[in-house]
C-alpha cells in the first residue's frame, strides 16, 4: 500500500481593517493554495455574508466529489473495455442549518451524462457507476450517502 499526503494553504484575505470586531465586519475572502498551482478565490455561501463570484467550501466538496467519480469511472471503464467520449456531470448537495448554527452535508447526487461508442455496451457502462463510487476515495471518506442518477449516450456513427 501506498500512503499520499497533501497539502493545501488557506489565507484569509476579508480583514476590511477591523478584523473581526463583529459578525458583519469581517470578510469571508480567502485564497486556498497548493505548492505549484494556482489560487482558487473562495468565500462563505452569499447566505453566510459571502461572495458569490467566489468558490464556497460547499461548492469545493461538490466538486471533489464529482471529479473524484469522473476519474474513478473512466478507469472502470478502462478496466472493462467500453470507451467513454464524453462525460458532464451536474451535481447536487444538499445543507442542513441547524438553529444552534451547526449543520452538516446531508446528501450528495451525481448526474453523470456518459456518452459511450459500443451500442452494445449501455448496460456495462451504467452499472460502472456503482463500481467508481466503491473506488472514489472522496466518496469513501464521507459520512452522508453520494446518490448517482447517471444517464447515458451513444456517439452516432459518422
Amino acid at each position: 500500500m501506498t500512503d499520499h499526503t497533501y497539502e493545501v494553504s488557506v489565507r484569509w484575505t476579508g480583514d476590511r481593517g477591523t478584523g473581526t470586531s463583529g459578525y458583519r465586519d469581517y470578510g469571508r475572502d480567502h485564497e486556498v493554495t497548493a505548492p505549484g498551482k494556482h489560487a482558487i478565490a473562495g468565500s462563505a455561501d452569499p447566505a453566510f455574508r459571502g461572495d458569490r463570484d467566489r468558490w464556497n467550501p460547499e461548492e469545493m466538496l461538490l466538486g471533489a466529489l464529482a471529479q473524484c467519480h469522473m476519474m474513478s469511472y473512466l478507469y472502470v471503464a478502462v478496466q472493462r473495455g467500453f470507451t467513454v467520449v464524453d462525460y458532464e456531470d451536474t451535481a447536487t448537495a444538499s445543507l442542513d442549518v441547524h438553529r444552534d448554527g451547526t449543520g452538516e452535508v446531508t446528501e450528495v447526487t451525481l448526474r453523470p451524462v456518459v456518452t459511450v461508442l459500443e451500442a452494445d455496451r449501455v448496460a456495462d457502462a451504467e452499472a460502472a457507476h456503482a463500481e467508481a463510487n466503491r473506488l472514489c476515495f472522496i466518496a469513501r471518506s464521507v459520512a452522508f450517502p453520494v446518490h448517482h442518477t447517471p444517464a447515458t449516450k451513444v456517439r452516432a456513427a459518422g
